[in-house]
């Protein structure tokens, strides 16, 4: 296993922005699929088209850092679980974008933004992508459904943000089995964001008034500058 890990480590370099793209033009191919109004047939083939072969890049990167990982598919699934999701839920696809852009983060020399700071980016912008992922998908499930109440994108959106911040105003609600589930997985991954982008920020918060009292921060030794 040790034998193959720089070959692991050039493929994930090799494939980062490949599959940042991929996960970009899946998220772009579903949009136009499920927003524009009087799509051709040809049209709507082309984004079908485009998000399968996103989905079909994403299998491929999966299936070969399986093999070079040296593990049976049980164990590289067990220290892969986020890698295992995304593959198998649509709607997690787009988060690839992040992983990618933390990678190409790590591996750039000098100055970066502080712990704090990349939680509340990285988070941030998790939240973004995955709340649009699912108002897309609420509202291809929902607007046709019989006795709906999300009957528009913007429907979707509001409802969307009301479910990721666990408001729940209740004056929208999905009625379709996906559209429940969708819900679900947004509450959930709401309050692991949010949570930890408020935690970072309280934290932060906590580092200055600290140093502005005279205290000693965290992890430093007395008489430390």
């Amino acid at each position: 296993m040790s034998e193959r890990a720089p070959e692991r480590q050039r493929w994930e370099q090799r494939m980062e922005t490949p599959l940042a793209v991929a996960s970009l033009a899946y998220l772009g191919g579903y949009a136009v699929r499920v927003l524009a109004r009087g799509l051709s047939p040809d049209g709507q083939d082309l984004c079908l088209a485009i998000t399968c072969a996103a989905w079909a890049l994403f299998a491929v990167d999966y299936a070969v850092r399986m093999r070079l990982s040296g593990l049976g598919p049980l164990r590289f699934v067990r220290r892969h679980p986020l890698d295992t999701v995304v593959l198998v839920l649509p709607l997690l696809r787009p988060l690839r974008i992040v992983t990618a852009y933390d990678r190409v983060q790590r591996r750039r020399d000098g100055a970066r933004l502080s712990l704090y700071a990349r939680v509340m980016a990285y988070a941030g912008l998790s939240v973004a992508l995955l709340g649009f992922a699912g108002a897309l998908t609420v509202y291809h499930h929902e607007h046709g459904a019989p006795g709906a109440t999300i009957r528009t994108f913007g429907d979707s959106v509001w409802w969307t943000c009301a479910t990721l911040a666990t408001v729940g105003y209740g004056d929208v609600a999905p009625v379709t089995p996906v559209g429940r589930v969708v819900a679900v997985g947004l509450m959930g991954g709401g309050l692991a964001l949010l949570g930890a982008v408020t935690g970072s920020f309280s934290s932060w918060l906590i580092q200055r008034f600290d140093h502005g009292d005279g205290g000693r921060p965290p992890g430093g030794s007395p008489g430390a500058s």
